[in-house]
């Protein structure tokens, strides 16, 4: 491997985890545990944040995130994401790795985690009607919209530039509602025409709103401070993630569709990275190590 190769993979392994080897210390607790998981081997959550569109996922949850001006509170009023936004992205990859391969007690240990960091998370926001209104970051409805809004991205975003799921769209769907559970979200979507309906219901209801705060964390996600190396992959991700948002929300959001075919480019950079950072994870890879163990000491059923 080139330098420039081995030093675009170890920034994208810190980026990511948090460490230049790919392998954060909570990574090793997946080792551990008593059970399979809520998921496990060949289910469509495995196969979907196991994927390289994982990255571009990402971008466009935090996108469509800031629609929500109750969220956007919440971001504004108290994430570090300005001074720390690599740490709390690691943060919310921890989370989502935990829960996607870790045994049940471990994702309903890193969930609980989550779920006492918002219980301090308060404040105001004007609504799309100008009306004041409170939040707290447990509040049902901001719940659901950031679970809502997490799955769209990330099963929009594989099925543009992943392989096939297993089970489909639907079985995606209906398997992340666990997660929503585990964080307080209340009867979360099941189907892929369950989570397009609940998106739609949000602005067909007048609750999205674009401000001056979203167009300035629009400005943030389309030059975060990382190295300058990585800047040129980053804008080809973020032009993708901007095309593959539905219109109706890419035009609340003021952006336009890139000229250039940035969903291809895209699926070209996701390709180069795979080959860099290879073609399984650490986390994935801890889980198989912890199943294989279960399997040996017979705790498996057949």
């Amino acid at each position: 491997m080139s330098r420039f190769s081995e030093s675009i993979r170890s920034h994208l392994l810190e980026t990511f985890s948090g460490d230049t080897q790919g392998t954060p210390y909570w990574v090793k607790n997946i080792e551990e545990g008593d059970n399979v998981g809520f998921f496990g081997p060949g289910s469509a959550s495995w196969a979907v944040h196991g994927g390289m569109p994982t990255m571009v996922a990402g971008i466009r949850a935090l996108l469509m995130q800031t629609l929500h001006p109750g969220a956007m509170a919440g971001v504004h009023d108290w994430s570090r994401y300005k001074e720390d936004p690599l740490g709390r992205l690691a943060g919310t990859i921890q989370w989502l790795i935990t829960v996607t391969f870790g045994d049940t007690q471990l994702a309903e240990h890193e969930s609980s985690r989550v779920a006492k960091f918002h219980d301090r998370v308060k404040g105001t926001y004007i609504d799309a009607q100008g009306i004041e209104r409170t939040y707290s970051a447990g509040d049902p409805e901001l719940l659901y919209w950031v679970h809502v809004v997490f799955t769209d991205a990330f099963l929009g975003c594989h099925q543009a530039w992943g392989d096939p799921i297993p089970g489909g769209a639907d079985q995606y769907v209906s398997e992340w509602s666990i997660a929503g559970e585990l964080v307080g979200v209340a009867d979360p979507p099941r189907s892929e025409e369950e989570l397009i309906a609940a998106l739609h219901k949000f602005n067909t209801d007048g609750v999205l709103k674009h401000d001056e705060r979203v167009e300035e964390t629009i400005a943030f996600l389309r030059k975060p401070p990382l190295r300058r190396s990585m800047m040129p992959f980053y804008r080809i991700m973020f032009a993708g993630a901007v095309e593959s948002i539905p219109d109706e929300y890419r035009q609340i959001l003021g952006l336009k569709k890139p000229w250039w075919p940035a969903s291809w480019l895209t699926g070209v950079i996701l390709k180069m990275l795979r080959s860099l950072l290879g073609p399984s994870s650490t986390s994935e890879d801890a889980a198989r190590t912890r199943i294989a163990r279960l399997e040996a000491e017979g705790k498996l059923a057949s």
